[in-house]
């Protein structure tokens, strides 16, 4: 009603308007954008789950939690005959597919589907619009996504949320409290329409790669839905049943003329893209669709077939080897979460004898990794006779403490055990075995704190050939609600004290393999 009024309004003010003065061109130009937006026009949904689940397996494979995790979500819309006031955020390292999942979800609900980037945005007026006061304002991304889909509850991806700045024109974030509020977007006002226009119908699908600089109170309206990146089965199934279709498909080759065999691909995905997501697979698929080509140019009835054998003439030397992993006295492999997935991370420690001792630490270490260092430090110093390693071993050694990548920024809180364990590998002179690796954060009284990126962590020691973990207890849940594929393999020791951790440490010190 209030939108018929206004329109009136305006079409009686255009009348009496010279078509060629400014506030005509304004009127006009307001009245295109008020016929434009599909008032209370809405698309039918289509809430089958079985179909849903069809089209989700066939566009995204693995992704079984976060599959299972939207089936729940269009199934209470199904229950309830209705999908409104749901705001989904997906958070994980790039290229684990993020986008790619808001497509299918629309193609799941047969709703239309409209993508803008946050990523930079600086300016208030991108989402509420301008002031209808000068030639050339325009309302903001809402209503044109609206206008585009033609209908008032299309599926609205925000790529890049974390990414949003703020500047003197305004903070985008603040802007978006209103929209993403499912309790207030229902009548969204914004400076070019100046009308109340729904968004309660629309579905919103937002994507992050961290959540630690996304604001509190825009964090707090979206539910969290973590894609945690791929191990080594799930992105050769990826890249033989998507990536390497599509690669020969943009260069017009058929399966015939270019083969590339499993073996092969599998040294791809462990010797030259061992990333969390799929971007660096596809760049190398593509590289060798690219020589490949070159070969047909030169002899068109060529047949190719990559194999391990043959592989590195298309793609060089593998940049990573079987083991990769750093062993030595004082040498511990830690587990990290990073933006771009979980990682292992070396933590390495060394000893020069002089008299009174003393601690440095080196490799780019935020405040809290050096606070962490320094507890793990004074635990060691204060405990040593316990663990066996002499009493003037830190009075009589200057210790040095090392993560390697020292041009490479580093911070947070889960590296205390690892650290605490290298200098209780160097205090005993003895080497660990490769293939363990632990998370958590220490105390001065030796308490292990639980870690946040479980997941993450653990895909990550999968990817590097690691078979043994030392885990915090209080993360034992974490662990035990991972997919079993993903648990599969592992050896798992959950500590709540130092002590315990020491016990596998020890053993493995003194386990015969690898010890010095």
């Amino acid at each position: 009603m209030a939108v018929l009024e206004r329109i009136e309004d305006e079409m009686n003010k255009l009348s009496f308007l010279e078509k060629g003065s400014q506030e005509y061109a304004v009127t006009r130009n307001y009245l295109d954008w008020m016929s434009s937006v599909p008032w209370g026009v809405f698309s039918e949904d289509k809430l089958g789950i079985k179909e849903a689940r069809k089209i989700l397996d066939r566009d995204h494979d693995g992704l079984d939690d976060v599959k299972e995790r939207i089936i729940e979500f269009l199934a209470v819309g199904a229950y309830k005959k209705e999908v409104a006031g749901s705001i989904m955020l997906l958070v994980g390292p790039p290229g684990v597919g993020k986008t790619s999942i808001g497509l299918s979800v629309a193609d799941a609900m047969g709703r239309e589907f409209y993508r803008f980037s946050l990523g930079g945005m600086r300016d208030e007026a991108e989402i509420k619009g301008h002031r209808r006061t000068y030639i050339g304002s325009m309302p903001g991304k809402f209503v044109q996504a609206l206008k585009e889909a033609k209908t008032s509850n299309p599926v609205i991806m925000l790529d890049e949320i974390d990414k949003i700045g703020a500047s003197f024109r305004g903070d985008p974030a603040s802007a978006l409290l209103e929209v993403l509020d499912p309790d207030q977007n229902f009548g969204f006002l914004g400076h070019y329409l100046d009308l109340r226009v729904d968004l309660s119908k629309v579905l919103f699908i937002c994507t992050a790669n961290q959540l630690d600089i996304i604001p509190g109170p825009l964090l707090d309206r979206m539910e969290i839905i973590r894609l945690s990146g791929y191990i080594t089965e799930e992105k050769m199934t990826i890249a033989r049943n998507h990536l390497w279709p599509k690669s020969l498909q943009k260069a017009g080759l058929t399966k015939s003329q270019l083969k590339i065999s499993y073996a092969a691909l599998r040294l791809l995905v462990e010797g030259y893209a061992r990333e969390a997501g799929v971007r660096k697979t596809e760049k190398h698929l593509l590289k060798i669709v690219r020589k490949a080509v070159v070969r047909f140019l030169e002899d068109p009835e060529l047949r190719i077939s990559v194999t391990v054998k043959n592989i590195e003439e298309f793609l060089g030397k593998p940049f990573f080897k079987k083991q990769s992993l750093i062993t030595g006295i004082g040498v511990i492999t830690g587990l990290a979460w990073t933006v771009l997935g979980g990682v292992t991370l070396a933590v390495e420690a060394a000893a020069v004898e002089r008299d009174g001792g003393g601690f440095k630490q080196t490799g780019q270490l935020g405040d809290v990794m050096r606070e962490s260092s320094e507890i793990a430090y004074s635990f060691l110093l204060s405990n040593a006779k316990g663990y066996g390693i002499k009493d003037t071993f830190f009075q009589d050694h200057f210790v040095h403490l090392h993560v390697p990548e020292g041009a490479t920024p580093k911070d947070g809180p889960s590296a205390g055990v690892t650290m605490a364990s290298a200098l209780l590998s160097l205090g005993l002179g003895k080497k660990m075995k490769h293939n363990l690796a632990m998370t958590g954060e220490l105390t001065l009284t030796g308490k292990i704190l639980p870690v946040g990126g479980i997941k993450e962590k653990v895909i990550a020691s999968k990817r590097s050939g690691i078979t043994e973990l030392i885990l915090p207890e209080a993360n034992r849940d974490d662990f035990d609600t991972l997919p079993e594929y993903v648990k599969e393999g592992f050896e798992v020791h959950f500590a709540e004290r130092y002590d315990q951790v020491a016990k596998v440490v020890l053993s493995a010190l003194n386990g015969g393999g690898d010890v010095v």
